[in-house]
C-alpha cells in the first residue's frame, strides 16, 4: 500500500471548478495592479504574483513616494492591503461575485489613498464579462483552496531546487494569473524569432529561447491539473525525445506529468524533480543550447 503525502493533497479541477475560476478572477484583479503601477520588466516578470507561506503575493508595488503590497492569505481567508506607511485594508475571502471583490478592493485602495485605473476585461480567460459585472462567478470553496494553496506551496519548493541547477538566466518562480499557472523558466540566451503577426504580449514573453517548467490546476480544455514543461521554439524531434515516452501529450504539444501521478508516487518531489530535468534536458540537447556554461551540478 502506497502512503500519499498529506503535502500533495487531491485537487481535481471539476470538483473545485467554480471557486478555481472565481480566484482566478480576484487573481487578475489584483495582478492588474501591479501590471499597471510597476514598470515594465522583460518577459512581463513585473506583473507576477509569488507564492507565500499563506498563499500569494504582489511583493511591493511602488505607488508616488511609497509601496504597498497585496497578499491572498488561504489560511485566514483574507487579501490584505498593506502599505509601507503602516497602514492596512482587509478584505474577507467568502462566497461573493467578482463584482462584489471589485467593488470592495478597489474601494479598499481609495481608502489607503492609492487611485489605479485598470482594464477590467479578463485575459486568457474563456469568459470576458468585465470584472465590475460578473456576477455568475461568486464561488469560494475555503477546503479546496487550502488544498491548492500547500501544492503551490510545494510546487514553488520544487521549482526553486530545479532553478538553483541553471547558472543562465532564469526567470523567478513566480504566478501568472493571466493563465493562472506557476511557473520557472530558464534561457539561452539566444534571441527566438517570432511570427510577423505575433500580438504585443508574445512579442515581449517569447523574445528569447526558453524552456518553461510549471504547475497548473486545469481548465475546461485540460479538465486536470497537472505539471508542464515546453520549449519554444520547439525543436524538432521533441515529440519523439527520451522524455516523450513517458511525457509528450499530443493534445496540449508539450510535456506533462498528470498531477495525480506525482502525488501518488513513492516520492513525489523527486518524480516533479525528475519531469523537470528530464524535459529540460530533452529541449536543450535539441535546440543546442550551451549546456556546459549554463548548467552546474545539483
Amino acid at each position: 500500500m502506497t502512503l500519499i503525502s498529506p503535502d500533495w493533497p487531491p485537487l481535481p479541477f471539476p470538483d473545485w471548478e467554480n471557486t478555481c475560476d472565481t480566484l482566478h478572477m480576484w487573481t487578475q484583479i489584483v495582478g492588474k495592479t501591479r501590471m499597471a503601477l510597476t514598470p515594465l520588466e522583460n518577459h512581463w516578470w513585473n506583473v507576477t504574483l509569488y507564492v507565500t507561506p499563506r498563499g500569494l503575493t504582489t511583493s511591493p508595488i511602488p505607488y508616488r513616494h511609497q509601496t504597498f503590497d497585496a497578499e491572498f492569505d488561504f489560511l485566514a481567508h483574507q487579501l490584505a492591503l498593506r502599505t509601507s506607511e503602516g497602514r492596512e485594508s482587509i478584505i474577507p475571502l467568502y462566497p461573493r461575485s467578482v463584482a462584489d471583490f471589485y467593488a470592495e478592493y478597489m474601494a479598499c485602495l481609495r481608502s489607503l489613498e492609492i487611485e489605479v485605473s485598470i482594464h477590467s476585461t479578463p485575459v486568457e480567460f474563456d469568459d470576458t464579462t468585465p470584472f465590475d459585472q460578473d456576477q455568475h462567478h461568486a464561488s469560494y470553496d475555503a477546503k479546496s483552496i487550502e488544498r491548492f494553496r500547500r501544492v503551490l506551496v510545494n510546487s514553488d519548493r520544487i521549482f526553486k531546487n530545479f532553478r538553483s541547477r541553471f547558472i543562465g538566466k532564469c526567470s523567478p518562480v513566480h504566478f501568472f494569473w493571466g493563465s493562472f499557472d506557476l511557473a520557472v523558466t530558464r534561457f539561452s540566451g539566444r534571441p527566438a524569432p517570432l511570427p510577423p503577426d505575433a500580438d504585443p504580449l508574445t512579442r515581449e514573453a517569447y523574445s528569447h529561447e526558453v524552456i518553461s517548467c510549471g504547475f497548473w490546476p486545469g481548465d475546461r480544455k485540460f479538465p486536470r491539473p497537472a505539471f508542464y514543461s515546453y520549449t519554444k521554439l520547439a525543436p524538432a524531434g521533441l515529440d519523439t525525445a527520451p522524455a516523450s515516452r513517458d511525457y509528450w501529450n499530443k493534445q496540449l504539444e508539450e510535456f506533462i506529468l498528470p498531477y495525480d501521478d506525482a502525488r501518488t508516487a513513492p516520492s513525489p518531489d523527486q518524480t516533479i524533480l525528475d519531469f523537470c530535468q528530464r524535459t529540460y534536458e530533452s529541449g536543450a540537447t535539441l535546440a543546442n543550447w550551451d549546456r556546459k556554461s549554463l548548467e552546474r551540478a545539483p
